[in-house]
């Protein structure tokens, strides 16, 4: 990754700065995108005092804000000299059943998780086609391929977003950019820690909870999930393009 450039949606925290974390350690330029102002500028200012050597950018923007997008993408091409990577990691969720979702809670979902990434993706194919390695992770989930209760809205737009990552494996790869995805299993990330944290319960009782959703029998750290998009993102996985990686500890097989 040395010398590559990469923007990671969602990089304000999780699987997201977890990936700027290696792609700076790996030599990368990154570009940081979220909603989080705060943990935004919190990852950024850790990345710049452990890596005092790596360019890091960070950006404020909703996903499901096309003129917002752009203008990261932009900012990023503009500081780096082009684009090489794009990871789309950020996403949003909504625990409802299908039989009681609004229309409005669909909008939403599909307005980050599958509208916002492929805008991200429209943003930024003119640089990642003038790389000439342009590569892009799309981060799904595990329950893009199985199935559960309650979180509908999330779930079908993560397997949308597998489709949509065959789709741009056709469509792009005359023009040198790979599309692959990655499919965690349960993470233990910030978003969980601080639901845990709401709900009275210790990091050690949370951990016990997820020995069931895969035959590892426990949770993964970001770093686990971050390594495999570090992976596809890299020079080692150029003729991998049009795949899904399940990263979840053998939960899709169970």
């Amino acid at each position: 990754m040395l010398g590559r450039t990469a923007l990671i949606t969602g990089g304000g925290a999780g699987i997201g700065a977890a990936t700027a974390r290696l792609f700076c350690q790996e030599g990368a330029s990154v570009m940081l995108v979220d909603r989080d102002v705060a943990a935004l500028a919190a990852t950024g200012q850790a990345l710049g005092a452990a890596h005092p050597e790596a360019r890091v950018l960070t950006a404020v923007a909703e996903l499901a804000d096309e003129a917002a997008v752009a203008a990261a993408v932009a900012t990023a091409v503009a500081a780096f000299g082009g684009l090489d990577v794009l990871v789309n990691n950020a996403a949003m969720r909504h625990p409802v059943s299908v039989a009681e979702a609004q229309a409005e809670d669909w909008q939403a979902v599909v307005g980050v998780n599958l509208i916002g990434s492929a805008g991200c993706c429209k943003a930024a194919l003119p640089a990642l086609r003038a790389s000439g390695r342009g590569s892009i992770v799309n981060v799904s989930s595990c329950y893009a391929v199985t199935g559960r209760k309650g979180m509908g809205l999330y779930d079908a737009t993560k397997a949308a977003l597998l489709a949509l990552t065959r789709t741009l494996a056709f469509e792009e790869a005359a023009h040198g950019v790979r599309a692959n995805a990655v499919c965690p299993g349960s993470t233990l990330t910030d978003f969980h820690l601080a639901r845990a944290a709401a709900a009275g319960k210790s990091v050690e009782q949370l951990k016990t909870e997820r020995h069931d959703t895969s035959l590892i029998q426990r949770w993964a750290t970001p770093e686990e999930i971050a390594w495999p998009i570090l992976w596809l993102s890299s020079a080692e996985a150029s003729f991998i393009t049009g795949t899904t990686l399940m990263v979840d500890g053998g939960l899709s097989i169970m």
